[in-house]
């Protein structure tokens, strides 16, 4: 699992203005620790649990906005604390950690009433971008910063309404294109490897072949910089990266 600490973006809060509460339940202490950690640093308010027990008490008591749950758990398994809450009409949202990676294992965790999945080893990183997706699908929160805008230099990337745009150009781009270049631009001037762009923009629905990075960030450049200052640059043997011009 990797621990480095993602960059700051747009911080995401109850309707009133308190912090988002997020329970994370796991019976690893060091990976409740760190994901605390990475949670808190968003600005939310973090409780963990270390068994399924404890994540229904803690559940019905303190009332999170969101949870992060693992299956295997020695009491309940994350399964089972999802029927649970879930038979209570608790539509809390759920993103489940797991060790297991095949098709079925997915499709059961979703199928039970979770909402989004990810698999160790993991990164915090993408622990963090999937929670932050999934409270915003469940419009349970509002960002603090009422600009949606994400802007490096005179490109200017719109969360909310999905826009690109440099010097006033607009840019069509696929959804693909489109998170590649969140990606990079929640990142300016940070050299950003193939394997952390494909953890955090393909993450498990894709195979892991390098070279689809390669392709993307060449369509990325066609219209982004055609015809302007190169923006996104290559690292010889590390990665990639977005700066301004000047």
């Amino acid at each position: 699992m990797t621990i480095s600490q993602p960059a700051a973006a747009p911080r995401l809060t109850r309707a009133d203005g308190t912090p988002l509460r997020i329970l994370v339940v796991d019976d690893e202490a060091s990976l409740t620790d760190l994901l605390s950690m990475a949670l808190r640093y968003e600005g939310w308010d973090v409780k963990s649990a270390n068994g399924g027990q404890e994540a229904l008490a803690t559940a019905r008591e303190w009332k999170p906005d969101a949870m992060v749950l693992d299956v295997m758990m020695p009491d309940l398994d994350g399964l089972q604390v999802l029927g649970r809450l879930r038979q209570n009409n608790d539509d809390t949202p759920v993103l489940f950690l797991t060790a297991k990676d095949s098709v079925e294992d997915r499709v059961t965790g979703l199928t039970a009433g979770g909402d989004d999945y990810v698999t160790k080893p993991f990164s915090l990183e993408e622990v963090v971008a999937r929670l932050r997706g999934l409270i915003r699908r469940s419009q349970i929160s509002i960002s603090e910063a009422g600009d949606s805008r994400i802007v490096v230099g005179d490109l200017v990337l719109d969360e909310e309404s999905y826009e690109v745009s440099r010097a006033g150009r607009p840019i069509e781009l696929t959804a693909t294109e489109f998170e590649l270049l969140r990606f990079l631009m929640r990142n300016p001037r940070r050299v950003l490897s193939k394997a952390q762009i494909l953890d955090r923009v393909w993450s498990y629905d894709f195979g892991g072949k390098s070279s689809v990075v390669e392709i993307y960030i060449s369509y990325l450049r066609k219209k982004i910089d055609a015809g302007e200052t190169p923006m996104i640059h290559t690292v010889r043997g590390v990665g990639y990266v977005i700066k301004p011009t000047s």
